[in-house]
């Protein structure tokens, strides 16, 4: 590469919800923004979560320098830990995020110690060619920024996840001055998040959805069961001010819940009332009409807490008859079902959910809506633009949204999809071909545990054609095969004495006949001719094509 060229490298993110992650590359020198993580489409079957393929930072290695985080969230922090396992640089963000880095590492056992630097909105870090600031931005979470990364050539900004609010709860407004003033002195390209850009207006403020809650603690007659995402600090506050004001204990229930509210009440996000705060275990032995239970498990997940209390089998919590149960959290796209599932058995222990759209509001989303995308472009005015943060129709929709910037400076903006290089240099910007980018399937959790594409395949074709397993008995001995094979199925046929069944039985039974010893004694081959003439049959017999495993046993 020539000194005189940025390249602008999206490896998750664009052209998708989550697995956010970009790469600013000049010369010889590498800065990642974000490396997140993106639950699993239903087609993933056993997958825990997705993180981007890092082939192109390992192919560069010896280039990055730094890893920059604009805040806590899972889609920009969840693959933090494997990032590092590759690549291990400084890791940069604001204390409150990388506390909740921290938390994520500690679930792993990397090898080398990592290298985790706390910064502050407004401070500048120089990194290489680089120069960056990190500006303070409202959202859902706490202590979220947008970088904007002075590079030979011009600004580059990245806005991260951010809204607009004019009343935060903390009173900790967007950082739109310092913005502006970049705008002022020339920005060269802006990355701005797209998640609303399909949503006219402005965003409602966080304090929006004080009315509903504070209505549903006035009606309340019994037990409270308030359940909102860990990362949302400022809805955490308001249900503890709230359970101060109506009188009541609060309960907190949920391994990340508990973890989230710990670190953020020790970073001074979270003011906590003296005496509020009851055990789990204490809360059916208070009065009903006296108590909250702050639970996670907004999203029905399995084995999260308002799950296992929904069916009656959490340890502690019971939903029982004239309860009120608040799910202040959006459904995210794909958990319908089993959220209202959820709904559905907490609403036959007899108790009221509220969820769901509501005026006024139970949520409200941290992502800026179109006036608010309109007002950074305004304030930016940047020479190339390029959306950031959604799937292909919001980029679009958000590139359109640039288009009145014509007149003010803007020369192009262009729609990336994950993979994509933008190149920049003095005669221009424009796309310069892919890199190689994909997911990585992770399984339990667990570093090491990385799913590959024939472990998917073989659990998508176990799911919709079964299982058949072939055993047979051979005398090691004398080399003769034991009895008839035995044919067991899972998820093929629910009658394994049918007519097709003992036909294929017969099938493994001919096919040994025919063989010679010595493919006897090779088991190798055997499986193989055994797998083949079965197969064969049962496609012919049924159009299906289940996963056939010959297991021979020596006796």
């Amino acid at each position: 590469m020539t000194d005189k060229k940025i390249q602008l490298i999206p490896l998750g993110g664009l052209g998708e919800f989550g697995m956010n992650m970009m790469c600013l590359r000049y010369g010889d020198d590498i800065v990642v923004i974000d490396s997140g993580m993106m639950f699993p489409e239903a087609e993933l079957l056993g997958v825990d979560f997705v993180t981007p393929d890092l082939t192109y930072l390992k192919e560069n290695r010896a280039c990055v320098r730094a890893l920059l985080l604009t805040h806590g969230h899972e889609d920009h922090i969840g693959s933090v830990a494997f990032f590092l396992g590759e690549l291990n640089v400084p890791v940069y963000g604001t204390a409150f995020t990388l506390a909740l880095v921290e938390r994520r590492l500690d679930e792993y056992e990397l090898d080398e110690e990592v290298d985790l630097r706390p910064i502050k909105p407004k401070q500048i870090i120089e990194i290489g060619p680089f120069k960056i600031e990190f500006i303070h931005v409202t959202h859902s979470i706490v202590s979220a920024v947008a970088v904007a990364i002075t590079t030979p050539l011009g600004v580059v900004i990245h806005t991260g996840d951010f809204k607009v609010d004019p009343t935060p709860t903390d009173n900790e407004l967007f950082d739109l001055h310092t913005l502006a003033e970049y705008g002022k002195r020339g920005v060269l390209l802006l990355m701005s998040d797209s998640t609303n850009s399909d949503r006219a207006g402005y965003s409602d403020s966080e304090r929006a959805v004080r009315p509903r809650l504070e209505d549903a603690f006035n009606r309340a007659e019994r037990r409270l069961l308030v359940s909102c995402f860990s990362s949302s600090i400022h809805r955490l506050q308001l249900i503890l001010d709230l359970s101060q004001d109506f009188g009541r204990k609060v309960a907190i229930v949920g391994r990340s819940m508990t973890a989230v509210t710990e670190i953020a009440h020790n970073h001074g996000f979270l003011q906590i009332p003296d005496g509020i705060l009851i055990r789990p275990q204490d809360v059916m032995d208070t009065p009903p009409n006296k108590v909250t239970v702050l639970i996670s498990g907004t999203q029905g997940e399995p084995m999260s807490a308002l799950s296992r209390v929904s069916v009656d089998n959490h340890k502690n919590i019971t939903a029982e008859k004239g309860d009120t149960v608040i799910l202040s959290a959006r459904i995210i796209p794909g958990n319908e079902k089993p959220i209202f599932r959820m709904i559905d058995h907490l609403s036959r222990r007899g108790a009221d959910v509220l969820y769901g759209a509501m005026n006024p509001p139970l949520h409200v989303s941290g992502h800026g809506s179109i006036e608010e995308l309109r007002l950074v472009l305004n304030l930016v005015r940047p020479r190339y633009f390029v959306p950031v943060h959604g799937e292909y129709r919001q980029l679009a929709k958000h590139a359109r949204l640039a288009e009145h910037l014509r007149n003010l400076g803007l020369e192009e903006s262009f729609v990336l999809e994950t993979g994509d290089r933008l190149e920049i240099d003095n005669r221009g910007a424009r796309k310069a071909g892919r890199v190689t980018v994909g997911r990585v399937c992770i399984d339990s959790g667990v570093i090491d545990e990385v799913v590959g594409d024939t472990v998917i395949r073989d659990r998508r074709h176990l799911s919709e054609d079964g299982i058949v397993l072939t055993i047979i008995a051979i005398n090691k001995h004398t080399g003769k095969v034991e009895g008839t094979p035995e044919i067991v199925s899972r998820g093929f046929a629910s009658d394994e004495k049918s007519e097709m069944m003992q036909a294929a039985r017969l099938i493994v039974a001919k096919t040994l006949e025919n063989s010679s010893v010595e493919e006897k004694t090779d088991w190798g081959v055997m499986k193989e001719k055994v797998r083949s003439d079965l197969k064969r049959y049962i496609s012919k017999q049924t159009q299906r094509r289940p996963l056939i495993m010959p297991v021979i046993m020596e006796i």
